[in-house]
C-alpha cells in the first residue's frame, strides 16, 4: 500500500469523525422540577406528631383474629392481586431484555452449501481454466463448508441503552409499589365490609328486639280495646307497625348476604358464611390513630412512591432520547474456518477473520428523533404534575379523615344520649297509654324514633371503625405486614 493511499484513508477517517460530530447538534428543553415541600403538620396540634400509625403492620392494627384470618386469605387468593403480581413479573422480564441490548451479541455458526456456476459466464469461464493443483480443475459444483464465531456490539457511548434499562428498573419498582397500594386497598375494603357486616348483625338484633316490644304493645292495646279503653284503629296501627318492622328483617338479611359475598369475592372464594365476631359490636372501640408528620407520607404511601419511581423513569427517558442525536459506534468481529473440502478445514490457510467498526450518526430527517425527545420531555413534565397531585391528594385525605374521626366521636356521644332518652321514653309512653294519659300515636312515634335512632347509632359506630381504617390507609399503612423496607434493586436478580 503506497503513501498516497494511506493518506487517503486517514483523510477519509477524519472526514467521517467530523461528519459524525457535526450531527451531534441537540435540542435542550427545560425540565420541570417537582415540588416535594409539605406543610409541617396536618393542621392539628397533637402532641403525638412523631408517632405514626402507618408504621404498624395490619396484624398489629387489626386485633380481631377473624378479621386477620380474612385478610391473610385475601392476600393469598385475591385474583386481582395475583394478576398484578404477574404484571410485576412481566416488568421484571422486560428488564432482562433491556439489559441484553447493551451487552455484546456473540454466537457460533456452522454451515454447508453448494454453488454451481453457469459455464458460459465470466466466473464459469475463469473457474474452468483455474487449477488448484497442477492438472486438477476447480471442483464443479463447488461445495462450501464453514464453522466460526461472531460478535456484534453497540458500544453505547452516550448511555442511550443503559438509561433505557435504568428507566425500566424504575418502572419495575413502581409496579411493586402499585402492588403495595393494592394491598392497602384490599386490607381496607375487607375491613370496611367486615365492620358493615357486624353493623348489619347488630341492626338485625335491634329489629328483633323491637319486634318483641311492639308485639307486647299490640297485646296491650288489644286488651285495652276489650276494656273499651281503646279502639280498632289503634289496634290496626299497632299491628301495621309490627308487620313493617318484621319486613325490615328481610331487607337486612339480604344486605348481610351481599356483604358476605363482597368479602368472599375479595377473599377469592365462592359464596359461603363469613366467620365473624358475634354479639360484640357495642363493645368495639375504634383504634387510636396517630398521623405523624406529613413528610412521612413520602416514604409510607405506595402511590406516592410509585409516582416518584415513574418520575425518575421519565427523566432517564429524556437522557435516552437525547442520546439518539449523537453518533453510535457499532463493532463487529468474526473468526472461523472455510473451505470447499471439509478435509481442508484443519489447514491454517482455511482461517478467516474480520473486524469492523461503524460510526453511524443521524444527519437528515431527524424529525422522528426530535419527536421522541419532545414527547419524553412532555411526559417528564406530566409525571411531575402527577407526582405533586398524588402528594396533595394524600395530604388532603389524611386531613379529611382525621377531622372525620374527631367529629364522629362528638356526634356519637350525642347520638348515644339520644338513644338512651328515646329508649326510656318507650316505657314511659307505654305506661301513659295504659292510663289514657297519651294516645297511641305518641306510642307509635316514640317506638319509630327510638328504632331509627338506634340504627343511626349503629351506623355511626360502623363509620367510626371504618374511618380509623381510612386514616390508617391514608397514612400509608397496611401495604406490607412483615417488612416495611422497599426492595433494594441492587439485590434483585434479573438474570
Amino acid at each position: 500500500m503506497n503513501k498516497n493511499k494511506i493518506k487517503l484513508y486517514i483523510y477519509a477517517g477524519i472526514a467521517c469523525v467530523g461528519f459524525g460530530l457535526s450531527s451531534c447538534k441537540t435540542i435542550d428543553l427545560p425540565q420541570k422540577v417537582e415540588n416535594r415541600n409539605l406543610p409541617e403538620n396536618f393542621g392539628n396540634s397533637s402532641s403525638n406528631d412523631t408517632i405514626n400509625s402507618a408504621k404498624q403492620t395490619w396484624e398489629q392494627f387489626f386485633t380481631d383474629e377473624k378479621l386477620q384470618a380474612l385478610i391473610t386469605t385475601a392476600l393469598e387468593n385475591n385474583q386481582e392481586l395475583n394478576i398484578t403480581l404477574q404484571e410485576i413479573n412481566v416488568s421484571r422480564n422486560e428488564i432482562r431484555g433491556k439489559r441484553g441490548e447493551y451487552l455484546p451479541t456473540a454466537g457460533v455458526k456452522a454451515g454447508v452449501g453448494v454453488d454451481k456456476v453457469a459455464r458460459y459466464t465470466n466466473i464459469g469461464a475463469m473457474e474452468a481454466t483455474t487449477d488448484i493443483k497442477p492438472g486438477k480443475e476447480m471442483p464443479d459444483p463447488l461445495f462450501d463448508f464453514g464453522v466460526g464465531a461472531f460478535a456484534n456490539w453497540e458500544t453505547d457511548i452516550w448511555g442511550k441503552l443503559h438509561n433505557a434499562t435504568k428507566a425500566q428498573v424504575e418502572r419495575y419498582l413502581a409496579s411493586i409499589e402499585g402492588r403495595n397500594f393494592m394491598v392497602t386497598n384490599i386490607v381496607g375494603e375487607i375491613s370496611d365490609s367486615y365492620y358493615d357486616l357486624l353493623a348489619l348483625d347488630k341492626e338485625l338484633e335491634i329489629v328483633q328486639e323491637n319486634i318483641k316490644i311492639q308485639e307486647n304493645a299490640l297485646r296491650v292495646v288489644k286488651l285495652l280495646k276489650q276494656g273499651a279503653r281503646s279502639n280498632e284503629l289503634a289496634v290496626k296501627r299497632f299491628e301495621a307497625q309490627v308487620l313493617n318492622t318484621k319486613s325490615m328483617q328481610y331487607k337486612i338479611q339480604q344486605e348481610i348476604v351481599e356483604t358476605e359475598n363482597r368479602i368472599n369475592f375479595l377473599v377469592g372464594r365462592f359464596p359461603q358464611h363469613v366467620d365473624r365476631t358475634e354479639n360484640n359490636f357495642d363493645n368495639l372501640v375504634p383504634a387510636n390513630v396517630y398521623s405523624g408528620l406529613p413528610s412521612d407520607l413520602l416514604a409510607n404511601r405506595p402511590d406516592i412512591k410509585a409516582a416518584e419511581y415513574e418520575l425518575a423513569a421519565t427523566k432517564l427517558d429524556i437522557k435516552s432520547a437525547k442520546a439518539r442525536f449523537y453518533p453510535s459506534l457499532d463493532l463487529s468481529a468474526g473468526i472461523g474456518l472455510q473451505a470447499f473440502n471439509p478435509m481442508y478445514l484443519i489447514r491454517p490457510k482455511s482461517i478467516l477473520y474480520n473486524l469492523a467498526g461503524d460510526l453511524v450518526a443521524p444527519v437528515l430527517n431527524r424529525s422522528a428523533i426530535k419527536t421522541a425527545y419532545y414527547n419524553a420531555n412532555s411526559k417528564q413534565i406530566q409525571a411531575v404534575y402527577h407526582y405533586e397531585q398524588t402528594i396533595l391528594n394524600a395530604y388532603i385525605e389524611v386531613v379529611n379523615q382525621m377531622a372525620k374521626v374527631k367529629n364522629l366521636e362528638g356526634s356519637y356521644q350525642l347520638k348515644s344520649q339520644e338513644v338512651d332518652a328515646l329508649t326510656k321514653s318507650i316505657d314511659i309512653s307505654n305506661d301513659l297509654f295504659k292510663y289514657a294519659r297519651a294516645d297511641y300515636m305518641e306510642v307509635l312515634l316514640t317506638q319509630r324514633d327510638a328504632l331509627e335512632a338506634k340504627f343511626d347509632l349503629v351506623e355511626m359506630k360502623a363509620n367510626q371503625l371504618k374511618t380509623t381504617v381510612a386514616v390508617y390507609k391514608a397514612l400509608g399503612g397496611g401495604w406490607d405486614q412483615k417488612d416495611l423496607e422497599r426492595p433494594d434493586v441492587k439485590k434483585i436478580d434479573f438474570k
